[in-house]
């Protein structure tokens, strides 16, 4: 669970910065490009960016120690 929650995580981050650094100006399923004002999307995208692979390699670190 843990591990979906951090791919969806990059997928959007990722997603939406690709998303705003190519000017793409049609309709995007990527969230924070729907909720946040156009300011902060690339911001936005940059932190769930970096939250999701924070998140995969917490999850792996734990799962490492655990044997």
């Amino acid at each position: 669970m843990i591990e979906l929650i951090g791919v969806l995580l990059v997928v959007q981050g990722a997603g939406g910065l690709i998303n705003r650094i190519a000017g793409s100006r049609h309709p995007s399923w990527f969230l924070q490009l729907q909720v946040l004002p156009p300011q902060l999307h690339v911001i936005a995208s940059i932190v769930l960016l970096g939250a999701g692979v924070a998140v995969l390699f917490a999850n792996r670190a734990r799962n490492r120690r655990r044997g």
